[in-house]
Formats: structure tokens, sequence, C-alpha cells
């Protein structure tokens, strides 16, 4: 019965996402369609006991190796019923789906022997933590096509505080282990689920395409340190709808490398569409472009959001050594709450992954517009701190009325930067404030007379 309650639910999803949108033509409106797999089969066949204290990484990589085998027969499910499935990493197969029924609880193990160590991303050349590799993180994809990983809000839980305090208290060995990671992959979808206590990040999509987050819910505790929601990098044709992300430092973070790293493998991030998400970050930003965005982020379409409850709202971050760009950028339709910065753009945030980073690899950060902002009980209005060497050009505010706070030194701070405000509460800084009345070409460019993202 639970078999064919599943198979139903998948069903109904894979309809779903045949279902073209009615708003804005973005990436979000061009929804993936798969096809409801042939084939099915529950972990408890491949021994598995949902106790919570018995490990089933190889039930789980026995399952998927089985699986593996109906990849050119229509691919298959691998079905977690009610339990909690206590785990170490194990890798996914290409068209498969993972489905995690109400009341199924991946748990990743605390045990550091049941991560293995694998070498960094070539476009950062170490591990975020500590320089070397990393731990491998707890589902994965390389190279696959056609993954889905979703369920009747089953639940993804890293169990990270372990992790936690090891970076705290610097006894890391490598840098830690994010919850679900695919690298060089397409047409993922990751659906109806909750992710709670990632080590590192939640979803990392790397070197993919046609990627679709959807409806899912991300949470860690206040204090978790650096820990991340959705990171799509060096990633295209990207869908991040209808989420509910609360984190310990960046709710959604979008970033293409680092440094000479990131510089050399040249792979952007862009075609990027978010909307319809609830943010909320305790000590980074609700939404953050960079710091390690040394491929370049481009074309990113963001609407429908809310931010609340966070250090800051919208965060551009770069410095010299990046190279790079992040450049039509489009965020409209946006409230916020109880937000100490509303926006900033800086150029001097972030480390170097080693000392043979080039300091004259200046990055371009141009062509950013937000229009149609709400903000109450905003301490800062905005920073906008760019490189003298490389002044960020062409941020674009239109329509944006922020209540700012009793007692707050400043609304706006300003250096190194240039572009054009009109309707903006409390007034931006002059350097925003162009002596041409109409907003230049380049803000123009980014927008439809309907007030719709160009170049989605």
């Amino acid at each position: 019965m639970k078999m064919l309650v599943a198979l139903l639910l998948l069903l109904a999803f894979s309809n779903a996402v045949k279902t073209k949108g009615e708003e804005s033509d973005g990436q979000c409106d061009h929804k993936l369609t798969l096809e409801p797999r042939p084939h099915s089969v529950s972990i408890l066949e491949f021994g598995a006991v949902g106790d919570g204290k018995t490990l089933n990484t190889l039930a789980f990589r026995n399952a998927i190796f089985y699986l593996k085998s109906f990849a050119d027969k229509g691919g298959a499910q691998l079905y977690v019923p009610p339990g909690r499935w206590l785990t170490g990493s194990f890798n996914l197969t290409s068209h498969l789906t993972l489905f995690l029924e109400k009341g199924a609880v991946i748990l990743g193990s605390q045990d550091p022997s049941h991560w293995e160590v694998v070498e960094p991303l070539p476009s950062y050349g170490r591990g975020m933590d500590l320089p070397g590799g990393r731990y491998r993180s707890l589902i994965n994809g390389y190279m696959l096509h056609d993954v889905v990983i979703t369920g009747d809000n089953g639940t993804i839980n890293g169990q990270g505080s372990v992790w936690w305090d090891w970076y705290s208290g610097h006894s890391l060995n490598y840098s830690r282990p994010h919850l679900v990671e695919f690298i060089a992959s397409e047409y993922v979808v990751v659906s109806n689920l909750t992710f709670l206590n990632a080590p590192a990040y939640n979803i990392h999509p790397v070197y993919c395409s046609n990627v679709h987050v959807l409806n899912v819910s991300i949470s860690s505790p206040p204090g978790s340190p650096y820990t991340l929601g959705v990171v799509p990098d060096s990633s295209d044709n990207v869908c991040i709808e209808d989420c509910i992300i609360d984190m310990g430092y960046d709710a959604i973070a979008l970033k293409s490398g680092w440094d000479e790293y990131g510089i050399a493998y040249g792979r952007p991030t862009t075609n990027v569409h978010i909307r319809k998400v609830h943010l909320k970050s305790y000590s980074g930003s609700s939404l953050a472009f960079g710091s390690e965005m040394s491929g370049g982020i481009s074309d990113v379409h963001v609407e429908q959001v809310h931010l609340y409850n966070s250090f800051s709202g919208i965060v551009f971050r770069t410095t010299k050594g990046r190279g790079g760009y992040i450049k039509r950028i489009i965020i409209s339709d946006v409230e916020m709450e109880n937000i100490y910065l509303g926006f900033a753009a800086t150029g001097q945030c972030g480390s170097h992954p080693d000392n043979n980073y080039d300091p004259n690899a200046l990055p371009v950060l141009d062509q950013m517009t937000l229009k149609d902002v709400i903000g109450t009980n905003i301490t800062i209005a905005g920073s906008f701190t760019g490189i003298e060497e490389s002044p960020f050009t062409s941020i674009c505010l239109f329509n944006v009325s922020l209540s700012i706070s009793s007692g707050s030194p400043t609304s706006w701070v300003c250096s190194n930067v240039c572009g054009f405000s009109e309707s903006v509460l409390p007034e931006a800084c002059p350097d925003l404030q162009s002596s041409n009345p109409k907003p230049s070409s380049a803000c123009l460019s980014l927008l439809h007379v309907n007030g719709k993202a160009a170049f989605l």
C-alpha cells in the first residue's frame, strides 16, 4: 500500500513539473518534464534498519547499485519509509528518484570515518574550511543525468552540531561536508523535503545545468557557523522557488569559484531565477552573491521574496584578487522586515585560498537593479563600497521605501560606486543620484516596459 502511495505521489509530482507558470518568463517557468519511474524498491529490501542507531550506508549503496541496472529501462525509485535511517555518505545514479515518505528521516552519521575524504573542487583549489581535501557530502551525484530527490515532506538531518564544534574549536581534519551535492550533473530536481542541521551547505549544485529546487524547508540554529542553505555554484539554468530557508549564515548564496582557481576553471553561474522564497539569516545575508565569484555571476532574476530577521538582506561580496564579475542582476518585489543592513555591495570582503592569487585581478560589478522594495525596521538602508581601481557601476534603485529604525546613525554609505535612483526613501546617497533625470540605458536594459526581466 505504501509503495502505491509513493508511486501516486511521484506521478502527481511529475505532472506538476510539466505545468507552465503564468508569471514572468524566467527559469522557474520552464519546468522540467520528468516521467514516472517504472521500477521501485524499498530500502528495507536491502537490510536497512530505521532505528536511528544502525548504520545503513551499505544498504543505501547496495540499493543504488542495484537500481543502476534500470537506467536504460526508464529509471527507478528508491523508497525510504518512515523511520530514522542513519548513514554515512553515498552516491546516487542517473535516472533515479530518491523518495522519502512522510516520517522518513535520513540521519547523517556523526562519526567522520563514515564520510569519505575527496579532492577539493578544481574551481576552489582547496577546502573551504582548511587547505587540502574535504569530506564527501552525505548524498552525492557526479556526472549524472535526470535525478530527483523528493518525498512527502521527509527529512534529511545532517546532525551537524559535532561538525560545528570541530570547526569552532579548530579541530577539523578536513573541510566540512554538505548534505546534498551534485557535481557536473544535469536535469536535477530537489523538492518537497525538509533539511536540518547541515554541517556546512545544504544543497550545493556545482558545475550543473538545469537544476530545480522547489518547496523545501531548510534550517540550522542561529549559532551554527557558516551554514548555508542553497548554493548554486558555477551552474546555469537554476530555479529556486517556494522555499523557506533559515540559516546561521547565508540563506541563498550564488558562487563561482575562488580567485586564481575560479578564474582558470572559468565556469560562471548564470540564468538563475529565484522567486516566492522566505529567507532568514542570523549572521550573514538572506541573499548573497559571492564572495567566491571568480568565474562570474550573471543574468539573475529574483522576485517575490520575503527577507526577515536577518543581519543583512541582499549583499554583493567581492575583493581584489577575485577577478570575475557580477552583472545583469534584477531583484524586484521584495519585502524586508527587521533587517540591520538592507542592501550592501562591498569590494573588501573575503579571504584568499593561498598566496598565489593575482592582486591585480579586479572584479567587475555592473548593472544591478533593485526595484519595488518595502522594508520595515531597517537600521541601515544600504552600504555600497566599491574598489577604487574598479568602481561598481550602474547600481539602479527604483521604488524603494525603507522604514529606518530610530537611532540609526546613517541611512546610506557609498564610495567608489555610481548609479541611478528614483522614488527611493530615505533618499539614496549622491553617488546613486545621477545628474541626468532619466535612468541610464544600463538600468533600462534590464527591464521590460512591464517591469519583467529582459535577459531570461
